[in-house]
């Protein structure tokens, strides 16, 4: 499945706080997930194995390294959890970094909020605005996310512009 999605992620010092503002929208409240994902070494982008208790994935993706609201690339592949993908990925592609992090998650529509928080790294929160049907334009794709920067009142400097596998890499 190929996605349009534009995110923003930002490092917090709690999410609590979030999690509260967030709630006066009544989201979907879709779980906590602990998830690890396994990144492999590729020649373009990112591709991530993706283990949880609610979401399981291969995802491809592409996305610039810059703070704020960012457009993503995304092929992205559910399946059944299988030890055997993950060997055949490891075995080929070789492993690059591994994350480790729990994730609540929230839907509001096709905005999907994490509440993050991730092994060696800390607290953050990552809001995805999703189109999986082509309905949504970028632009609108990218106001959604941008109202929900807004919102939070989150500064600047808080924006993150990597993955969390590049600031394990660092």
């Amino acid at each position: 499945m190929t996605i349009k999605n534009f995110e923003f992620k930002a490092k917090v010092p709690a999410t609590e706080k979030y999690e509260a503002m967030i709630s006066t929208f009544n989201p979907v409240y879709v779980g906590l997930d602990r998830q690890i994902d396994t990144y492999f070494n590729v020649p373009n982008g990112r591709l991530k194995l993706r283990e949880g208790n609610i979401e399981n994935a291969l995802i491809n993706y592409e996305r610039a390294d810059i703070a704020g609201a960012k457009k993503s690339e995304i092929i992205l592949y559910e399946h059944q959890p299988s030890q055997a993908l993950k060997d055949i990925l490891s075995k080929q592609l070789g492993v690059k970094v591994i994350v480790d992090k729990k994730r609540k998650i929230y839907r509001i529509g096709n905005v999907k909020f994490h509440f993050d928080q991730v092994e060696r790294l800390g607290t953050f929160i990552e809001v995805e605005a999703i189109d999986t049907r082509g309905q949504f334009t970028l632009k609108e794709l990218q106001d959604q996310c941008e109202t929900y920067l807004t919102f939070f009142g989150l500064p600047k400097s808080s924006l993150v512009e990597k993955s969390y596998s590049d600031l394990l890499m660092e």
